[in-house]
């Protein structure tokens, strides 16, 4: 059975930037409910619970039909999520240094380039979906809880949720807001960890 992972700071952490009762909505209740209807899915499909999450979601063809939606859906939304609030953290925000800095300056001329095209990108998600840097610097977009392992690509180094459920309670509809609030917490520690 899959569980829902502790956030690794306190509802509120992230203060201005994205509030309290946003994360505990976010956290508590659609994470949880990803969860929840993630291991459903697979109560219909014993077979599938010894395999770890990144196996399913990456081999969705070879899943049931009467379970795989689900799985993509909820398992994708789990899987996002649990990265998504390691990639946030209070202590979170300026830029990035070392070689993940490097790398974004060999692709972009500098930070502020990336974070430019990475934004644009971010609010050109038609719907809801998510916004990606993969390993080779590129920047790729996926609908609803799709991730880029479904297709194929490497674990991405960092996401960015732009469900509405993510920024609603907050932002209202100004999804632009949100993203420019989001640099403001972005733990580029564990971005440049996930390279090695």
């Amino acid at each position: 059975m899959f569980q829902l992972p502790a956030l690794g700071y306190d509802y509120g952490a992230l203060g201005k930037y994205i509030s309290g009762d946003i994360m505990q909505l976010h956290h508590s209740k659609h994470h949880q409910t990803y969860v929840d209807k993630l291991n459903t899915a697979l109560d219909e499909a014993p077979s599938l619970k010894e395999r770890p999450l990144e196996s399913l979601l990456t081999d969705l063809d070879s899943l049931p039909d009467n379970v795989r939606t689900a799985i993509r859906n909820h398992g994708g939304g789990h899987y996002n999520h649990s990265l998504f609030w390691q990639w946030m953290s209070p202590d979170g925000g300026g830029e990035p240094t070392g070689e993940l800095a490097n790398k974004l300056v060999a692709q972009y001329g500098d930070f502020q380039g990336f974070v430019n095209e990475f934004t644009a990108k971010s609010l050109g998600v038609f719907g809801s979906g998510w916004c990606w840097l993969m390993p080779d610097m590129s920047i790729v977009t996926t609908p609803n809880q799709d991730t880029p392992i479904m297709q194929g690509m490497d674990a991405p180094l960092l996401g960015l949720d732009v469900w509405e459920h993510a920024y609603y309670l907050d932002y209202k509809n100004k999804r632009d807001d949100y993203v420019q609030a989001w640099w403001n917490v972005v733990n580029w520690d564990f971005v440049a960890k996930r390279m090695s």
